[in-house]
């Protein structure tokens, strides 16, 4: 009989072994940044006061040519975790949780969970509202939220029809107060000090756990309202910071492709509908968004340096991405919800063990960062992923990756498909499944019109059929998913639930709220639908709620 002690000693030798061998993987510190355009140093912007950024930048591989998936937060966010494009998944919207299209997907956090790390999120990273939730199959532990809207003074807040603060209640379902704040407080007071501090705590936990981790930190700022410390706004001289050149949208641009700032202007102090801001207004919001973005870096800076305290960083995979771009006033466009550069390009770093740093001109893609990480970690790769793996660029061996990129918006039951190269963005616009017959395009020159002025599809045809060789070869974009209502979900008429769906194809701009414009659009009787939207309009702020919308029949007969 062999010896019982040798035996439980090589069991404890394997074990150890084993766990010194988890322990030697990489970390992940995954930085996701909500509504963070490429207004940083580090991107050649002289008015940006980012330095934490722009420190992780001096030792990370910095992407000047990547690109979202889609310029809006869900489905974006969607294309990271899952590496499906939003036409693979056809979700669109806001308010349709991934898993109704794909339930058993296997997020990048449960490829790494699978794989014996230790997943935490903090912050934004899954979208949550509008009937969105976040991905509890992801995570080791529960998500952390940290004070998802807030405002320091109480005259910015914006009261509730009970009278109420807006405090604990689901953002969607709020009434919007100022769009911006300067109020001289602590940087714990808003929501990215809470989440900062937070992931100070996870990573001194970290350093005594076996586990690497994978921790996903989601700041919220610059998203709306631009709140942020005063110390941040002064750091900024609005003088002298970058103003719109041009307030018009491109020539031939077809009419439903720009927006005009929905989602901004459902802020309780903005201009309703589409009327223009002022230099004033259009000064300030700029000065706004630097400040908050100056915020942010702040913070994360501290989860850098607690990253180096802890002994961390040269076993850390740190990447830092941003969901999507954001309009600041060009061509008379606000926030994102478009197709166009400003809205589309993203910062993306990543710094790596061993990996040198560098600038690479790679065309990249969200969904490209799920495989990515999983090759870095030394991680099996997964089948069935829309993105490929651009590891080869971060170590530094290839400066190439894709020919171009893809990103698509919806408008008026259309899928505008986006191809992006070195030079050029076609954009197809048609309804998905209809023939390319029937499509109408947009075509831009980055080479000779950098600021996206003219559309060329009319006078350069040989050029659009060339591009959109490129959209027919890929998969046909699927229509937007109709969602079911989960199990653990409230009940609600089928009336209502009629309107849930009316009200998200009349939402073009999927920013959660209807302009006039939006609810008057297709209506076979505009002139007695405009008394309506009136009566609908109970706060009288100029747009309707879901809320407003999905009871205004009720409303109506009251």
């Amino acid at each position: 009989m062999k010896n019982p002690w040798k035996c439980i000693a090589l069991c404890l030798v394997a074990s150890a072994s084993q766990l010194a061998a988890e322990k030697t993987k990489p970390n992940v510190l995954m930085i996701c940044v909500d509504d963070l355009k490429p207004a940083l140093g580090c991107y050649g912007d002289p008015f940006a006061k980012t330095p934490n950024i722009d420190a992780l930048a001096r030792r990370a591989v910095v992407f000047e040519r990547a690109y979202c998936n889609q310029a809006v937060c869900a489905p974006s966010r969607n294309a990271l975790m899952t590496s499906l494009r939003p036409q693979t998944l056809g979700i669109y919207d806001l308010g349709t949780n991934f898993r109704q299209s794909r339930p058993d997907a296997v997020t990048v956090a449960q490829h790494f969970r699978k794989s014996g790390y230790k997943a935490q999120a903090l912050g934004k990273i899954m979208h949550v509202g509008h009937g969105n939730e976040e991905d509890k199959a992801s995570w080791d532990v529960p998500h952390f939220q940290g004070k998802t809207v807030g405002y320091a003074l109480k005259e910015n807040q914006a009261p509730t029809r009970e009278g109420a603060l807006f405090d604990n209640k689901r953002p969607d379902q709020l009434p919007r107060g100022a769009a911006t704040e300067c109020a001289d407080v602590a940087d714990e007071t808003y929501s990215d000090g809470q989440i900062a501090a937070e992931a100070i705590r996870r990573l001194q936990g970290a350093k005594s756990d076996t586990q690497p981790f994978f921790l996903a930190v989601g700041f919220l700022k610059p998203h709306l309202p631009f709140v942020a410390p005063k110390r941040y706004w002064d750091m900024h001289d609005p003088a002298k910071l970058p103003q719109p050149e041009r307030l018009t949208p491109p020539d031939g641009a077809p009419s439903y492709a720009p927006q005009f700032g929905g989602e901004l202007r459902n802020y309780a102090d903005m201009p309703s509908g589409s009327a223009p801001l002022s230099p004033e207004l259009t000064r300030h919001l700029i000065h706004g968004y630097y400040a908050a973005t100056s915020y942010m870096d702040a913070q994360l800076g501290k989860v850098l340096d607690e990253l180096k305290k802890t002994d961390q960083e040269k076993n850390t995979i740190v990447i830092l991405w941003g969901d999507h771009g954001w309009h600041l006033g060009d061509h008379g466009m606000w926030c994102k919800h478009t197709n166009y550069e400003q809205a589309t390009r993203i910062p993306l770093l990543i710094a790596a063990p061993s990996a040198q740093a560098a600038r690479s001109q790679a065309m990249v893609e969200t969904v490209d960062v799920y495989p990515t990480l999983t090759e870095l970690a030394g991680l099996p790769a997964r089948e069935g992923l829309d993105g490929k793996s651009f590891a080869a660029v971060v170590r530094g061996t290839t400066d190439k990756h894709r020919e171009f990129a893809t990103h698509v918006y919806p408008r008026q039951n259309m899928i505008g498909r986006a191809v992006r190269d070195e030079r050029y963005r076609l954009v197809e616009w048609k309804k998905p499944g209809a023939a390319s017959s029937t499509a109408e395009y947009e075509l831009y020159d980055y080479q000779v019109d950098p600021g996206e002025n003219k559309n060329l599809a009319k006078s350069q045809t040989e050029l659009v059929k060339t591009l959109a060789a490129r959209l027919q070869a890929m998969p046909e974009a699927k229509p937007q998913v109709k969602a079911t209502p989960t199990t653990d979900a409230p009940k609600r008429p089928a009336a209502q639930l009629d309107r849930t769906q009316m009200f998200a194809r009349r939402d073009a701009d999927q920013d959660g709220k209807l302009t006039k414009e939006e609810f008057l659009k297709q209506q076979p009787d505009p002139k007695d639908a405009a008394a309506r939207f009136t009566r609908f309009d109970i706060d009288g702020n100029g747009v309707l709620s879901k809320e407003e919308f999905v009871n205004g029949s009720a409303t109506l007969k009251k």
